[in-house]
């Protein structure tokens, strides 16, 4: 923004915060349905287990959530997710089955390769300054078909078609460092370094999620949810 667009007296970051305070008013039935959804006990911690425990129910094949049909009406009024996840686009994955968490209860954000993007970041935003998501999950999986083109990119030089090729480009900081390490099974720790540079990087995002993040209001964490079994493992 140009200074001849900000009136005197006002900086860019008063602008911000009645920008951020404005979009916290247009959500004011969300955040209220929220407030009434969620426990006071609800912490960074507290959300984090809620979804290793629907994982561990997943893996046992003991789903609750079972009747999409319940809370529909009510869902109308706003919604109370308390985690959000970066997933894969992937379509063998789905977090909403994986975490076995019902409609409203998961902010998702998807793209291949879970890395973060602008849209993507703007989204993970929302949920925590707006919305009220307690822990941000970075989810990789295994035999990840982004990594593989990645890493083949990077060792080959492929030329790949279309805007795969930007795809690439963007996964290469977080890939990248998975070539330089010693060890087996290279598409794997490909996978971990990838989760772990954009825990990282949400975990530093300015202005809103670092800020969270210190304030021990949000939690950003990694984990690579293994196709052959459903298991969710924290990295």
């Amino acid at each position: 923004m140009c200074n001849a667009c900000v009136e005197p007296g006002l900086s860019r970051r008063t602008l911000f915060q009645g920008g951020l305070g404005l979009l916290a008013a247009a959500a004011l039935p969300a955040a209220a349905y929220a407030q009434a959804a969620q426990s006071p006990s609800d912490t960074p911690d507290a959300a984090l287990d809620k979804l290793m425990q629907g994982n561990a129910r997943y893996i046992g094949n003991d789903l609750r959530e079972r009747d999409f049909s319940a809370g529909r009406v009510a869902r109308t009024q706003g919604q109370s997710p308390f985690a959000a996840i970066l997933g894969c686009a992937d379509s063998r994955i789905a977090p909403e089955l994986a975490f076995d968490q019902g409609p409203g209860n998961l902010f998702v954000a998807r793209v291949a390769g879970n890395f973060v993007t602008p849209d993507g970041l703007a989204s993970l935003e929302y949920g925590a300054a707006v919305l009220g998501t307690k822990v941000i999950l970075v989810l990789g999986h295994s035999n990840c078909g982004a990594i593989n083109a990645t890493i083949g990119a990077l060792q080959k030089g492929n030329d790949l078609p279309g805007h795969i090729g930007d795809l690439v480009r963007a996964m290469k900081p977080g890939v990248e460092p998975a070539l330089k390490q010693a060890g087996d099974d290279l598409p794997q720790r490909a996978v971990i370094a990838n989760v772990r540079h954009n825990v990282k990087t949400l975990q530093e995002s300015q202005p809103i999620l670092a800020g969270l993040v210190s304030s021990g209001k949000l939690k950003v964490v990694g984990g690579v949810y293994d196709l052959a079994t459903g298991k969710v493992e924290l990295v």
